[in-house]
């Protein structure tokens, strides 16, 4: 068997794979899982210096106790490349959510801490250049929308009539991106996502610097 067929076989495996994701077997989503985990932390660590983590799949059991729901499941799968240096969810990194009639890829830091989001904010205002750069590049405007929680009225101690103030408001720092669900069934899609992360790479890597981690 030449190299060429190998892999031909393995991209072919990795589109079956992916749809697993989205049922509620164990095996499958495992299995999916360290197929797009693979693909794709290789892709991204010509990018980040291997500062990301291989990827981390988000439980599967819903929880139940409060809700009349009992179904033991979620309907949806997330799985977040975060930060080495992170230990959960609101860690810089990359994420993909898959979930019928809602799927998407994300970048940036959900939901923040105080001292985190006050580092963030404070590196747009003392690199204001680099903040534009960091979003309005081509690259990452080619792929993402700003997105996620603001507040009302500028943060406490920020001026209001600053030019970034809008941004200085945001409560989590995140860019999307919205995909098809014929997309991630395909078999070139993990590679596609990974493209999708790296295009991503300057957004991160400001977020990276302002709260004093590597990338």
């Amino acid at each position: 068997m030449t190299a060429s067929t190998d892999k031909r076989q393995e991209t072919r495996a990795d589109g079956y794979l992916l749809k697993s994701l989205s049922a509620s077997s164990i095996n499958s989503r495992s299995e999916a899982f360290s197929s797009i985990s693979r693909i794709v932390s290789d892709a991204l660590s010509s990018s980040s210096g291997r500062s990301l983590g291989g990827g981390s799949l988000f439980r599967i059991y819903r929880d139940a106790r409060f809700s009349k729901d009992k179904r033991p499941y979620k309907t949806n799968t997330g799985i977040q490349f975060r930060h080495n240096h992170g230990k959960d969810v609101h860690a810089p990194g990359f994420y993909l959510h898959l979930e019928p009639s809602n799927v998407f890829a994300a970048v940036g830091i959900w939901h923040p801490d105080s001292t985190t989001l006050g580092k963030i904010r404070d590196a747009i205002i003392e690199d204001p250049s680099g903040w534009k750069k960091a979003v309005k590049g081509k690259a990452f405007l080619s792929r993402f929308d700003l997105s996620g929680d603001s507040l009302l009225r500028a943060p406490k101690g920020y001026d209001p009539d600053h030019p970034f103030i809008e941004d200085l408001k945001r409560k989590d720092f995140i860019g999307t991106t919205s995909l098809t669900q014929d997309a991630v069934g395909k078999p070139e899609f993990p590679r596609y996502f990974a493209e999708i992360c790296q295009a991503g790479t300057s957004f991160i890597k400001f977020l990276c610097s302002a709260i004093g981690l590597p990338f």
